[in-house]
């Protein structure tokens, strides 16, 4: 393994009381040292093996790293002029590997030309090259993931950063479009819209909200965040913040009791919990800033990591902040959230672009995975924290 124990994160001074959770502990593992950029990150098993492998949309190449010696395997290189800027990963067939798609044709600015979206047909040697299909798309697609909808089938949900023809974050909304793969991906692929209310999203978050069979979507944006959630053949959209959010992703305290985390605003200084007690008349949910020392906070997950039965944050910022740091952080809640405690899972050596959380090695904990731009690395923060 490359440079394996690179750091050893231990939190000891920031632990929460005697007995009530245990001391996080984190060991650092380079999986590769030459990233361009980072834009997206992906896990799930490329080849069968029974262990899920890293995927990345680098800049130039998409690529994905064999577990657990972290071998760099290319999928497709420069499907476009332009950048990459997201990858889709997950094994929507049964089969035991993941489907892959990915955004690219990267430019911002350009609200009327841009973007990309392609379907990747694995060979059956997944170590080599795939086949790109390109498949319909908006201006500036940004981020994209795959969703299950009914009867266990699986939808690709795009999200644009701008409507078409948008100047100055205003016109037409951004269309979001849930793509149906056919039985011949070479085929057109039908779409449908999810939402085109909002101007400028960043980031959504799949989440099996309502406990159906098919996966909700919350979204994040100028806006605010919206809940869609699609009743019969039609997505209903439920406003739950009003401030503007760049990242999204919902958690839990406990079954039934949710909490939604945000970067705001758009690659913004401050990670704040939204819960639904104390709601507005309006239905919004009460806001709460845990941390404001960010700078172009740019990742964001939940996930129990520490075994407590709820949910921590980890978030990541990309560039540096006021004490002129770059890193990843946890935030434990405390008295159900009434209270977070911040620790640092890295400290200068990610200015981190993208994060996932996946158990890569079995051992029943979730692993931190991340990618960083000025940094130009993907690690691996292998959890090591002992069960309580």
């Amino acid at each position: 393994m490359k440079n394996m124990l690179l750091a050893v994160i231990t939190l000891s001074t920031v632990a929460l009381r005697a007995g009530e959770v245990p001391t996080p502990v984190f060991e650092a593992q380079d999986v590769d040292t030459k990233v361009l950029i980072g834009y997206g990150l992906g896990t799930g098993d490329v080849d069968g093996d029974g262990k899920p492998d890293i995927l990345l949309a680098d800049k130039e190449e998409i690529v994905w790293y064999h577990n657990p010696e972290w071998t760099r395997y290319i999928i497709c290189a420069k499907p476009t002029k332009l950048d990459n800027v997201c990858i889709a990963a997950r094994d929507i067939d049964g089969d035991g590997k993941v489907e892959v798609a990915i955004g690219a044709n990267w430019n911002p600015g350009d609200t009327v030309s841009s973007g990309s979206v392609h379907y990747l047909v694995a060979p059956a040697d997944r170590k080599q090259k795939w086949e790109m299909v390109e498949l319909h798309h908006e201006p500036t697609i940004h981020r994209m993931r795959w969703i299950q909808a009914r009867d266990k089938t699986f939808e690709l949900v795009v999200v644009p950063l701008h409507g078409r023809g948008n100047k100055n974050q205003a016109g037409d909304g951004v269309k979001v479009l849930a793509y149906k793969k056919p039985a011949n991906v070479k085929e057109a692929w039908r779409t449908e819209v999810l939402d085109e209310s909002m101007h400028v999203t960043h980031n959504f978050d799949p989440v099996n909200w309502d406990g159906d069979d098919e996966d909700e979507v919350l979204l994040g944006g100028k806006e605010g965040v919206l809940l869609l959630d699609r009743a019969e053949k039609v997505w209903s959209k439920t406003k739950l913040t009003e401030s503007g959010a760049g990242e999204v992703r919902a958690g839990l305290f406990a079954p039934g009791k949710r909490f939604v985390a945000t970067v705001e605003a758009f690659h913004g200084d401050k990670l704040c919990v939204f819960t639904p007690d104390e709601a507005n008349s309006k239905g919004i949910w009460q806001r709460r800033i845990i941390d404001e020392a960010l700078k172009e906070g740019h990742a964001l997950a939940c996930g129990d990591l520490l075994g407590m039965g709820s949910d921590q944050i980890v978030m990541g910022w990309r560039n540096p902040n006021s004490a002129q740091k770059v890193g990843v952080n946890l935030y434990i809640p405390v008295e159900g959230g009434k209270e977070w405690r911040k620790v640092s899972v890295d400290e200068n050596g990610m200015a981190c672009e993208d994060l996932a959380l996946a158990d890569l090695n079995g051992d029943g904990k979730l692993d931190i995975i991340a990618a960083g731009r000025a940094t130009k690395n993907v690690k691996v923060y292998w959890n090591k924290t002992r069960n309580p």
